[in-house]
């Protein structure tokens, strides 16, 4: 007869009572597949912006983050909100700066179960050389996008960063939220019949050497979604190129579109965004569209100039950009539409801090 030791019978139990741990399998932005032995707890980002991404999953973000590349980080204001709320966020090392650089030994020795790169790190060879290393490693590394393509790629990657960390349920409620809004304006400008404006999108506006614009990409596919038709694909192939103030005006857009950050007001152009008052950017602006050229536009004389924060380009936050512009396109179609109200309820819902500022402006 065999007999079984009470302790050893009872470890025989629980470890049948017990689910064996499941593995994490994920298949990130690039289609490969991530796997995790648990929820990521130590991660590495390769872009600072992101730690606002995982804010929207998670309450304390920054217990989740042991290093981060201090190329794309986080603005000054924000970093500050953060710093405000979690102090320990000044413990997280650096592992890179810019012209995306990272340093292999600083992330092995910090020791994460996840490191988080962008799309934009895809096909730089010294990025590809540190994934391998990196991986190598046994470190898993995984790729999302919130910038090349975030119409198309910000809800994915958010969905896959939820399950890497234990926050897929936020995932999806965020998901949802953005989903519904951007149904909402896709369903309304359905009709083929509807007008589209043609508009001209300054990006990092300022009275001098313009005008820099969009042929493809982030914002031409805001302008498309929100009912535009983009004036600057006739004339810039591929993402940004720059045309001249002749052509702008020459061109006569129905809309006249400014981008601008924190980052312009060196050059002398469109200040708005994170930490820039209301009447600091509407002076910007007042400058910027008064001035010599820019003052003649039919959309500046009619009330059809805009502007708006550059960085919507970078941040899942982007649908209330996307509800401004088709608000502003078919004011008819979208009373009922209230993108400051958009941005107040991420902030109450998905934020774990508030960062103050101005986000759009527009002629009166």
């Amino acid at each position: 007869m065999i007999r079984f030791r009470p302790l050893a019978a009872f470890a025989l139990l629980l470890s049948l009572a017990l689910p064996a741990a499941a593995e994490i399998r994920v298949t990130d932005i690039l289609g490969r597949e991530v796997v995790l032995e648990a929820p990521a707890k130590r991660i590495v980002l390769g872009e600072g912006r992101h730690m606002a991404v995982l804010g929207l999953l998670h309450d304390d973000p920054v217990a989740l983050v042991a290093g981060w590349r201090l190329d794309k980080a986080l603005d000054d204001p924000t970093l500050a909100a953060y710093r405000e709320k979690f102090p320990a966020i000044d413990g997280i090392r650096p592992v890179g700066s810019g012209n995306r650089d990272i340093s292999v030994e600083t992330i092995i020795a910090l020791d994460p179960d996840l490191v988080v790169l962008s799309l934009m790190d895809q096909g730089d060879p010294g990025m590809e050389r540190a994934r391998d290393q990196i991986e190598t490693a046994g470190i898993p590394v995984a790729y999302v996008d919130f910038f090349a393509h975030p119409q198309e790629n910000s809800i994915p990657s958010l969905r896959i960063l939820g399950a890497l960390t234990d926050g897929a349920g936020r995932a999806e409620d965020f998901a949802e939220f953005y989903e519904t809004r951007l149904a909402r304006i896709r369903e309304r400008l359905a009709d083929p019949g509807i007008p589209r404006p043609r508009v001209f999108f300054h990006v990092h506006a300022a009275p001098v050497n313009c005008c820099s614009t969009v042929g493809s990409g982030v914002f031409n596919d805001f302008i498309a979604t929100a009912g535009g038709q983009n004036i600057g694909s006739e004339a810039v192939d591929g993402v940004l190129g720059n045309v001249s103030l002749e052509f702008l005006i020459g061109s006569d857009p129905d809309f006249y579109i400014a981008t601008g950050g924190a980052h312009m007001a060196a050059r002398g152009g469109l200040v708005l965004g994170t930490g820039v008052a209301e009447d600091d950017a509407k002076a910007s602006f007042a400058a910027l569209t008064g001035a010599p050229g820019f003052s003649s536009l039919r959309a500046a004389e009619e009330g059809r100039a805009h502007g708006v924060w550059h960085l919507f380009n970078d941040t899942p936050s982007h649908i209330a950009l996307i509800e401004y512009l088709a608000k502003t396109f078919h004011p008819d179609l979208f009373p009922d539409v209230d993108p400051e109200g958009t941005l107040r309820e991420i902030e109450s819902r998905f934020s774990p801090v508030a960062v103050p500022g101005t986000w759009w402006v527009g002629t009166e």
